[in-house]
C-alpha cells in the first residue's frame, strides 16, 4: 500500500469550515496534493476541554505508519465565550492554557515532535457584527474581542513554552490598527479574505516543514509505457528499503 504523509487540521468550526469553497484548508490541500493528505478534523462548537479528550482517538501511535508530518491546533474562539452568557462552551483561561499543554504533550508522546505542531490563536471578534448574530438566535452578546485577545496571548505563551510554532491571528489581523472586519463573515468566522489571510500566513510555516517532501509516484512522462511497473514503483521501493 502506498501511503501519503498526513497533515491534521484540528480545531473548532473555523477548521471545520476550512474545506468550503475558498477555505484555507482546501487551498493548503491543493498546494500539498500528491505530497500529503490534509485531513480536516474540525469540530464546530467544540472547546479545548472536549478536544483534549478526543485527540487521542484521532491520532494514535501506529507501528505500520509514520507520525503525521504536521498538526495544527486551532481552538479558543469558543473557550473564550463569556461564562455568564455561554456556559456550555466557556473554558476558563487557566484551563484553556493547560488543555493546550496537554494536547501538545500527548502529541509528543506519540512521536510528533514540537517542530511538527502549529498552534493557531483565535481570530479577533467584531462585536457589533457578532452581536447581531447572537440577537437573531435570541442571545445576548457572548464574546468580546478583549477576551479573545487574552486567550490568544495565552496560546502564544504556550507555544513559546513548548517550542511549537504559533500563528497569532488575533494580533496579525489587527496589526497597525487595521480594520479586521474584512476578515470576518459574521464577526467571528472567517470571510473569503480571512481564509486567504490565514492560509497565506500558515503556508510559509508548513512549506518549511513539508516543502522537501517528494512528489508521490513519478511524473507521467517518466513512466515507461511499455514496461510501467519498474518505473512506477522504483522510488517507492527505494524509499521502503531505506526506511
Amino acid at each position: 500500500m502506498i501511503s501519503w504523509p498526513r497533515v491534521f487540521l484540528f480545531g473548532d468550526s473555523i477548521t471545520q469550515f476550512a474545506f468550503e469553497a475558498n477555505g484555507w484548508g482546501a487551498t493548503l490541500a491543493n498546494k500539498l496534493v500528491r505530497k500529503c493528505d490534509v485531513l480536516n478534523r474540525g469540530l464546530s462548537g467544540y472547546n479545548t476541554r472536549w478536544a483534549k479528550l478526543i485527540l487521542p482517538k484521532l491520532i494514535t501511535k501506529c507501528s505500520d505508519s509514520e507520525p503525521p508530518a504536521a498538526v495544527t491546533i486551532f481552538f479558543g474562539a469558543n473557550d473564550g465565550s463569556l461564562k455568564e452568557e455561554n456556559p456550555q462552551q466557556h473554558v476558563p483561561l487557566d484551563e484553556y492554557t493547560d488543555n493546550l499543554r496537554t494536547m501538545i504533550r500527548y502529541l509528543q508522546s506519540v512521536d510528533i515532535t514540537a517542530d511538527r505542531i502549529i498552534l493557531i490563536t483565535p481570530p479577533p471578534i467584531h462585536e457589533p457584527s457578532w452581536e447581531k448574530q447572537c440577537f437573531m438566535k435570541g442571545y445576548k452578546l457572548n464574546r468580546l474581542n478583549s477576551i479573545a485577545g487574552e486567550y490568544a496571548k495565552a496560546c502564544v505563551h504556550v507555544g513559546q513554552e513548548c517550542g511549537t510554532e504559533v500563528l497569532d491571528l488575533w494580533t496579525l489581523m489587527q496589526d497597525g490598527g487595521q480594520d479586521c472586519t474584512v476578515y470576518l463573515s459574521d464577526g467571528l468566522h472567517l470571510s473569503d479574505k480571512g481564509n486567504e489571510f490565514l492560509e497565506s500566513r500558515l503556508w510559509p510555516i508548513l512549506e518549511k516543514k513539508l516543502g522537501a517532501l517528494p512528489f508521490i509516484l513519478p511524473y507521467w512522462m517518466d513512466v515507461d509505457n511499455k514496461n510501467p511497473e519498474p518505473s512506477l514503483f522504483h522510488n517507492s521501493t527505494e524509499k521502503k528499503e531505506q526506511s
